[in-house]
């Protein structure tokens, strides 16, 4: 009776107990924009100038498709590995659809930055150029000298207080307070940070004062909270037994700190830093109301206005004089070239931390 019972339970699900192929799915997925193809020229309007709209196309016949691979899922392998294929189709369509403005952004980019990508665009400045010619020359150094005088006062301070909060201030009260203020300035707007470097070197040098260690003074102020919170997190991420190790031995804390917590969590503040300093590279806002405007070199990150990357890509697109198409060539290209700095900046991040991360021997 009971192997009865077991033949009809597998002749009921012999349905459920298939798999259909990966070319089932495709082919399923032409079949689908075809019909929403189809669709969309069977509901066209009578004017004589109606275009197809491809990106509406691919839309309903995405829906088309999740419906259609949901219902033969369903009465070939089961309800259950349906929702499965479904969930794995949504997720996939919630990563392509991310990833589409990212991929057209940087295709527009490259597309209208090339031309102008050239070695004049990278030896020469704005200096008495009104037309064609000139390059991002100097924007590109103040982007530099600025982000690197912004690390020097963001990151001592962003390490001390994450050492301070982790070896230091378990369960008082000022390491509370510390960590609140941290987390409102990460969301503070830039231009408040701007507005903050102004004021405080309009105080202390006197009204209108513009220059690059003010600018650099406006990233500092964006960069410490970033600082701290990756520091942070490395710093506890350290086992505990190597701490007790070391104090085993007799070592004081601070030695500790120093020669085993800090080198073994130096691959996530490096990243950490290097993240910070390529989020900050792209502010316009600060540097605007800080820094100032330049069209001429500036090695003198104490004296008079420097010109930044953002800056220069702003007001060669706000500011078009004689030759507009000059004027958005060079924004292009000065667009395309902060990009490739942010990206050499992540992908430095990435070597730094596979370099150094600690070594896990048998």
């Amino acid at each position: 009776m009971s192997l009865n019972l077991n033949v009809a339970a597998k002749a009921t699900n012999s349905y459920s107990s298939s798999r259909l192929g990966s070319y089932v799915f495709g082919l399923l997925l032409i079949g689908a924009l075809l019909l929403s193809l189809a669709v969309f020229y069977l509901l066209r309007p009578a004017e004589e100038d109606w275009q197809l709209n491809l990106v509406a196309v691919a839309i309903v016949g995405v829906i088309f498709y999740v419906i259609l691979q949901y219902a033969l899922s369903h009465f070939v392998e089961g309800r259950r590995r349906a929702i499965d294929r479904t969930a794995h189709v949504l997720i996939t369509l919630a990563f392509l659809i991310a990833l589409t403005p990212l991929v057209s952004l940087l295709i527009t980019v490259v597309t209208n930055g090339a031309p102008r990508f050239d070695l004049d665009f990278f030896t020469l400045s704005m200096r008495n150029v009104v037309g064609e010619g000139g390059g991002a020359a100097h924007a590109v150094l103040g982007t530099v000298i600025m982000a690197l005088a912004a690390s020097v006062i963001s990151v001592p301070i962003g390490l001390l207080t994450s050492i301070y909060l982790v070896e230091y201030g378990q369960g008082r009260r000022l390491s509370q307070w510390i960590t609140f203020f941290v987390d409102v300035m990460t969301g503070i707007p830039s231009i408040v940070a701007g507005l903050f470097a102004y004021a405080l070197f309009e105080i202390i040098l006197g009204p209108g004062t513009r220059m690059g260690l003010s600018g650099s003074a406006a990233l500092s102020v964006l960069m410490i909270p970033i600082v701290v919170r990756s520091s942070e997190e490395m710093l506890r991420l350290v086992p505990n037994e190597l701490r007790e190790a070391a104090f085993a031995l007799g070592v004081p804390k601070w030695l500790t700190i120093l020669k085993v917590v800090l080198p073994t969590a130096i691959a996530g503040i490096t990243t950490g830093v290097m993240l910070a300093i390529a989020r900050v590279m792209g502010e316009t806002a600060p540097l605007l109301i800080a820094a100032g405007f330049s069209n001429d070199f500036n090695f003198d990150i104490f004296h008079d206005r420097m010109q930044s990357l953002p800056n220069f890509v702003y007001y060669s697109y706000v500011s078009q004089g004689s030759v507009p198409e000059a004027y958005l060539a060079r924004a292009w290209a000065g667009a395309l070239t902060l990009i490739l700095i942010v990206m050499v900046l992540n992908l430095g991040a990435r070597l730094i931390a596979r370099t150094f991360a600690p070594k896990i021997g048998r």
